[in-house]
């Protein structure tokens, strides 16, 4: 496996803490597995988050290629915009960030430190008309001189999912300085990078657990078929010779409510829940609904108190202060 040989361009504080959470274990009672959080959102990078791994792997090749500038896509309250805006000022790249107003345009959260970190953002309304930006954005910049590295959705290719396979290697040291093996792990998904990673990690480093996606967006089905193909490039990136089968790429879309970035009633419980039990802060766009899927599960009692679980708090913290209107009820 070449994992290792890839230049990786530092931007974390790793390895990130992982926490017992012995206080909502007992606000959960004695149906309650063991549970741990992997700190991803405490990764030193801007606010932290789980793109700041994947963004490692991605900057070292921008560099490596002479890139001037990133440029990226996502919604005004993107996780990682705001992640890319941040390792280009470290790098000393420009940015651009195409940005969709689907879920509002004011300039709080995420929007606000983009602006702040000096990115160049253009909005558009929709995201068929982000898309469409970035289709021709990387060809303008080029003409202007500049020579642009342009990152897909939340740097979910093949070598930004590198960092989530590195992830799994550093969490399974920690299971087992702990002598902990845990039966599942819970974090949420959607472009499905993060999951590659961890998906192809778990096989290499031979992970006890189970990776659990808990989907913020689309079905188990259009997950899993983005996902997959995904996965398996990544393997194959990576020398590391098996086939991903569908069995091993799990995607739970019980939790998703209408739709990306709109907040759930379970989703704002589990935000106040962790909040009150554990001083940790989620978000209703992936971290609250993940979180509400594996409390779901705890109650239903899939698990036993002999067992346990982690939950990956994958960031997103100053996305709740676009957020006031259902927090603050």
């Amino acid at each position: 496996m070449k994992l290792a040989g890839f230049p990786r361009f530092p931007l974390t504080i790793t390895p990130t803490p992982l926490q017992r959470a012995r206080n909502l274990e007992r606000v959960l009672g004695t149906q309650s597995p063991r549970i741990y959080l992997k700190r991803d959102d405490l990764n030193g990078l801007a606010f932290g988050g789980n793109k700041a791994r994947k963004l490692e792997y991605l900057v070292a090749a921008a560099l490596a290629e002479g890139a001037t500038m990133l440029v990226t896509e996502g919604a005004t309250q993107s996780n990682h915009a705001r992640l890319t805006a941040a390792a280009a000022v470290l790098a000393g790249l420009k940015c651009t960030l195409v940005l969709d107003t689907r879920r509002g345009a004011e300039l709080q959260g995420n929007l606000l430190l983009d602006r702040m970190m000096g990115a160049d953002v253009v909005l558009a309304s929709t995201r068929d008309e982000r898309r469409s930006r970035m289709a021709t954005i990387g060809d303008e910049l080029k003409a202007k001189g500049e020579r642009p590295y342009v990152i897909p959705t939340g740097g979910s290719v093949p070598i930004g999912a590198l960092g989530y396979v590195a992830a799994m290697q550093e969490l399974m040291q920690q299971l087992t300085e702990i002598g902990e093996t845990p039966s599942r792990l819970y974090f949420g998904t959607g472009s499905q990078g993060t999951q590659a990673g961890i998906v192809v990690g778990a096989i290499a480093f031979s992970a006890p657990f189970t990776p659990l996606g808990i989907a913020v967006e689309d079905t188990s089905e259009e997950l899993r078929e983005q996902g997959l193909p995904l996965a398996q490039a990544t393997a194959d990136l990576i020398e590391l010779y098996c086939e991903i089968r569908p069995d091993e790429y799990c995607v739970d879309d019980v939790f998703v409510g209408p739709g990306y970035a709109i907040p759930t009633p379970e989703g704002i419980d589990a935000i106040r829940l962790l909040a009150k039990t554990e001083a940790v802060f989620l978000e209703p766009v992936y971290t609250a609904k993940a979180m509400a899927g594996m409390l779901s599960h705890i109650h239903a009692g899939i698990f036993g108190p002999e067992e346990s679980v982690v939950f990956l708090h994958t960031g997103g913290g100053p996305s709740i202060f676009a957020n006031t209107d259902v927090l603050a009820q």
